[in-house]
């Protein structure tokens, strides 16, 4: 499959970019190089095999869900640049 400039000015178009025309040269042989490679993974005789779901065959390896300790209130704030006694201070974000 050729890849012509109009394809990438589209796929910038869609992908709301903009490039120079040397970088679109080199996105366009580096686009043409990856579509050549999926079409030579297609020749491929994958009759048989059967799809690969996982690496490996280990699934879903989660730490055990242990309570620990924590810090206090008053380390947590000792660093903080503005406080009160018991809670951090931010900005307003949110204008009603």
């Amino acid at each position: 499959m050729e890849i012509t400039p109009k394809m990438i000015d589209h796929l910038a178009a869609l992908s709301r970019l903009e490039f120079d025309l040397e970088k679109k040269e080199n996105i366009r042989n580096d686009v043409e190089r990856m579509v050549g490679f999926i079409e030579k993974l297609q020749e491929l005789n994958t009759d048989g095999v059967e799809p690969l779901l996982f690496m490996s065959d280990t699934q879903n390896v989660w730490r055990a869900d242990e309570v620990k300790g924590s810090i206090s209130r008053k380390d947590a704030l000792s660093n903080a640049p503005v406080k009160d006694e018991h809670f951090f201070k931010v900005p307003k974000v949110i204008k009603k």
